[in-house]
């Protein structure tokens, strides 16, 4: 299963979703930290830049085929470690902060 190409303008971000697509097809114990780490890899090797904006949870386990709460956690621990910002309501981001 490919991800739906949402496509900011760039090209960036429908790439970058497909190098999700290993950690949703990891086993179902370890799908959550493989997703986290895949992310987290992504934006420290740029290929996420910072601004980038993130799709919806929902949006984004819609093209993984995994759940929303899996991704809503990804999202929740690499805002806490500062890879990430968002706001209720307002999307989710890459911080500008992040150094490869």
């Amino acid at each position: 299963m490919r991800p739906v190409q949402r496509d900011p303008g760039d090209g960036t971000a429908s790439a970058a979703w497909e190098l999700l697509l290993p950690a949703a097809s990891a086993p179902a114990r370890t799908r959550g930290r493989s997703l986290q780490a895949a992310l987290r890899e992504a934006v420290r090797s740029g290929r996420l830049a910072p601004g980038t904006r993130l799709p919806s949870s929902r949006d984004l386990a819609a093209d993984l085929g995994v759940s929303r709460g899996l991704v809503t956690e990804a999202y929740e621990q690499l805002t806490a470690e500062g890879y990430l910002r968002s706001g209720r309501g307002a999307g989710t981001w890459v911080g500008a902060a992040v150094r490869a």
